[in-house]
């Protein structure tokens, strides 16, 4: 049958090791030296072993005592963070996540899902907007955190991870052979002028086949094969593939996935950074979409 230790006592304990004596500990723990005599003594016969030396004038452990002195660190530690996490007041109330919504997956979830369990008592409102207008809204204290895409990282960012910018298109698709070439892309795409300056610089004629203020209705045009536009490497929109055009198209620069964070570091936000960048050093894999 499964025994516990006495989390009470394994803390009085740990208190005489660093103290080296009772009087001691029981001024650190505000308890009486009877009472932490007692702890001790029950935690003895719990575990059926000396775990205090107490030969001479000052204690000290014995091989078993300096074994569990470890063990019993670790566990106090870890009491204590769930109870801080589950019960602090400080950690009750609403984080405000921005986040472009190309970059929503495959991260953002997993990201979501630790923070519950880390933070049961924190609602997360995620907001999708460009970044443009999300960098906007962090200017003026209207979000916690965002996840931005950009080519370099601003000030008071940190940059996540750089991935290439792709060209994509409908699966099987030819509408990037055609000329003039046709695009398709969102008004506040932070990508867009990079991209049409690209096709500029390389003498590539081109037209805007969708301009569309909706992502969804540029993600359907590209779907269709009515146009081309691009993407980070990762985040294909749906019925979408990479374009193998063969040095055809520009190569396009790479961007960068930034993260800025409002509150000061005793802010739950700094666990959801924390969170974020742990999420992005190990990224969760997305499962491949099935085509007919």
């Amino acid at each position: 049958m499964a025994r516990n230790l006495d989390m009470t006592a394994l803390r009085s304990f740990v208190a005489v090791a660093d103290a080296g004596g009772v009087t001691r500990a029981a001024g650190i723990l505000n308890l009486t030296q009877s009472a932490v005599s007692m702890q001790l003594k029950r935690l003895e016969e719990s575990l059926n072993l000396a775990l205090l030396d107490r030969s001479a004038r000052t204690i000290g452990l014995t091989p078993a005592g300096e074994q569990l002195l470890g063990y019993a660190r670790n566990m106090l530690k870890i009491n204590d963070e769930v109870l801080n996490r589950l019960t602090a007041t400080e950690f009750e109330g609403e984080l405000k996540l921005g986040v472009p919504h190309d970059i929503i997956y495959p991260v953002v979830p997993a990201v979501l899902k630790r923070f519950a369990a880390e933070f049961p008592r924190m609602q997360v409102r995620l907001i999708s907007a460009p970044t443009r207008k999300l960098l906007s809204m962090f200017s003026r204290g209207e979000v916690d955190l965002i996840l931005t895409t950009e080519e370099t990282c601003g000030s008071g960012g940190r940059a996540l991870v750089q991935l290439p910018l792709q060209w994509v298109g409908a699966v099987d698709g030819q509408s990037w052979r055609k000329q003039p070439l046709p695009i398709a892309f969102c008004s506040s795409c932070i990508f867009r002028s990079g991209v049409l300056q690209a096709l500029n610089d390389d003498g590539i004629s081109w037209h805007m086949a969708v301009d569309s203020e909706m992502d969804n209705a540029v993600e359907a045009a590209v779907s269709a094969d009515l146009a081309v536009n691009v993407a980070l490497k990762g985040s294909l929109p749906p019925h979408s593939e990479v374009i193998d055009h063969g040095g055809l198209l520009p190569t396009l620069k790479p961007q960068n996935i930034n993260l800025y964070v409002l509150k000061p570091e005793d802010h739950p936000s700094a666990a959801m950074a924390d969170i974020i960048q742990r999420c992005y050093a190990s990224p969760p894999v997305m499962p491949q979409l099935v085509t007919a």
